[in-house]
């Protein structure tokens, strides 16, 4: 017999079947069968958690069935009618126009005019070092008296590196995650600038100080907003385990680092004791200590309920599957809302569905003449079954509320590139690094979601300045 999934699990539930029809086998024989039949059970469970099924993350589940719930668009490939554009086009003022003349030896005999020329264009750029020198009068009175003309503020010393330099490093530091040693061959072999690894560390420590009145309008930015994604997730500090926080929303996004996961550390960072809308997240308790409204990723429901569906045959997470899924196209199509009758057909489906597994997945009952010594051990499908009885409102708030979206996927997208990074670096070697990751990737992020080039935001910064937030075209308006 070949040795799957399947198989096993057929081979679980016949053994029990044999194991209670047979009088004959002592208590303590059988007693060790049904824990070896526990371990197995057990281990199947472990082995059969996958990136569709569970939380467990694509990358760590590289032989994946690479499979999508979403339907093959209509449209044909390329660019789509009504689009706009962005192709090279030609400008009126080249740098640089070179002639190509006509060969008249390879032409017929005959007498030929200029008539002008075809023109196509070339678009490269050039990578070379500019320096500007200031130079201060020096002015010296009768009595040999000097007087020098004040350099401009940030012009500091003899030598020094200007401000593309240092947002060039910054950004391909914080955000491109590229090794401080692999900046410095850049810097050298294209610009022939030594720019080291200290003073890589050194530009990203600058952008981190000049980012402390950022990092609050962020934060007050995030308590004020109706809708926030928070998320965690854990990074390597020198072979230490501590954990990066994020909170945002569709224009903001804050990072902190903190040794603990929960409320001291959300608390420290000083967002959501102090939020009052709704708050998208994965149903980590802790989150459920702020007082405020919650809304829970269908993403994580959908993938529990699809491993109860295939590895538990529970049909009713089948059923509550498709109409998570059905009620998700629903608000698309409908602009992001439904109607009362729409959402009151919902919920009694909902419901529906709850009262078919209450009978299919009822909750475990303790053994004859046993005792009840703390809690009863329940399955996974009745804890999922559950999670669905208690909140109920929070799975269903983004049909209620146009604000709250299907998913989490704002917040996991965020702290994504944070796994890239670690798998880069391997750890952060500092707990200084860490904060100067968290509060300029977090900036960074913020001019990403408003349409900021992110290389001339960092090169403001290092003048002083930040992006005037507050009135910049959103993306949408």
């Amino acid at each position: 017999m070949e040795l799957n999934h399947e198989n096993v699990k057929t081979v679980i539930k016949d053994a029990k079947i044999l194991l209670d029809k047979e009088q004959n086998i002592s208590p303590a024989l059988r007693s060790e069968i049904q824990v070896l039949l526990m371990f197995v059970k057990g281990m199947l469970i472990r082995f059969s958690l996958t990136s569709r099924n569970s939380s467990k993350s694509p990358s760590s589940d590289p032989n994946r069935e690479k499979t999508s719930t979403r339907k093959a668009s209509e449209r044909k490939p390329g660019g789509q009618p009504g689009r706009v554009g962005k192709n090279l086009k030609q400008v009126e003022d080249p740098d640089e126009v070179k002639i190509i003349e006509l060969d008249r030896s390879t032409l017929p005999k005959g007498e030929y005019r200029n008539a002008g020329y075809e023109t196509r264009q070339v678009f490269d750029f050039k990578v070379t070092t500019h320096v500007t020198e200031y130079r201060a009068q020096v002015l010296m009175d009768s009595q040999g008296k000097k007087y020098v003309a004040s350099f401009p503020e940030h012009v500091k010393s003899s030598t020094q590196y200007g401000s593309k330099v240092k947002s060039t490093a910054v950004y391909m530091s914080q955000y491109q995650m590229v090794p401080y040693g692999r900046i410095n061959d850049y810097f050298s072999d294209q610009l022939g600038l030594p720019v080291s690894q200290g003073s890589v560390f050194n530009f990203n420590q600058e952008a981190y100080q000049a980012l402390d009145k950022f990092e609050n309008l962020a934060k007050s930015n995030l308590i004020e907003s109706s809708c926030i994604h928070v998320d965690e997730t854990g990074i390597n500090l020198n072979g230490k385990k501590i954990w990066l926080h994020t909170a945002c929303n569709d224009l903001w996004t804050h990072f902190s680092a903190h040794v603990k996961r929960g409320t001291i550390a959300m608390d420290v960072a000083g967002i959501l004791p102090k939020f009052k809308g709704v708050m998208v997240h994965d149903l980590w308790k802790p989150y459920y200590t702020y007082d405020c409204q919650h809304a829970l990723c269908n993403a994580h429901l959908l993938r529990d309920l699809t491993w109860s569906r295939e590895e538990d045959d529970q049909a009713w997470a089948g059923d509550m599957s498709k109409l998570l899924i059905s009620l998700n196209k629903q608000m698309k199509e409908a602009g992001g809302t439904l109607t009362t009758q729409q959402r009151q057909e919902a919920l009694s489906t909902y419901e529906n569905i709850l009262a078919r597994a209450e009978k299919e997945c009822p909750p475990p009952e303790l053994p004859p003449g046993k005792k009840k010594r703390g809690r009863i051990k329940k399955s996974k499908s009745r804890n999922l079954l559950e999670r669905f009885l208690t909140y109920k409102d929070d799975i269903l708030r983004f049909t209620e509320n146009i604000n709250v979206p299907f998913t989490n996927n704002l917040g996991e997208n965020d702290l994504r590139m944070t796994k890239v990074q670690q798998k880069i670096s391997g750890c952060f070697r500092s707990e200084e690094g860490a904060n100067i990751f968290c509060r300029i990737r977090g900036y960074l992020n913020t001019c990403r979601k408003h349409n900021l080039n992110m290389t001339e935001s960092l090169e403001k910064l290092f003048h002083g300045q930040l992006p005037d937030f507050d009135n910049l075209q959103h993306p949408g308006e």
